[in-house]
């Protein structure tokens, strides 16, 4: 099964950016392949969901704020869990979608093609200062969804 690879967020507020660290990380460790993108949706998101065509399995991650859990704190999910109904909101910025949003447009474009199998990383953060750095608990975090991706990737490859 084709799977697309998703990080998101924002390279100058710090943890933030914890999204891009991981896809950075894994160009390390993977070679992209027929059977594996790799998309950094830092800014560019909308024009990469036209990429998603004929992906069967999309894995995304974001950081989230405010979750209530302490700096570092990682979730995994299938994406049913925490979308609601498809945002339609014209004003979507382009440098500032969200998974969830980029998600929503996704099926749109996908339509019958859009995959059921979409599993969320998203990891606990608080620091969004004007910085470039990533705070070490929220970077160890970034590098167990990394090992997590891996290993499923791992799983999934017929022998």
């Amino acid at each position: 099964m084709k799977t697309a690879i998703m990080g998101f967020g924002n390279p100058v507020r710090s943890d933030d950016a914890v999204g891009i660290y991981v896809i950075e990380q894994l160009r390390g460790k993977l070679s992209e392949s027929e059977d594996i993108s790799i998309f950094d949706m830092g800014t560019a998101a909308f024009e990469v969901l036209f990429g998603l065509k004929g992906h069967g399995r999309i894995i995304l991650v974001d950081a989230v704020l405010n979750s209530g859990e302490p700096v570092g704190t990682l979730f995994k999910l299938p994406a049913e869990e925490v979308m609601k109904a498809p945002e339609d909101d014209p004003m979507v910025f382009l440098h500032g979608m969200k998974w969830n949003q980029a998600l929503s447009y996704a099926k749109k474009i996908l339509q019958n093609e859009y995959p059921d199998d979409i599993q969320v990383y998203l990891i606990a953060i608080e620091n969004t200062k004007l910085e470039v750095d990533i705070s070490d608990k929220v970077k160890e975090a970034g590098n167990k969804v990394v090992l997590h991706i891996l290993e499923d990737l791992n799983q999934s490859i017929p022998t």
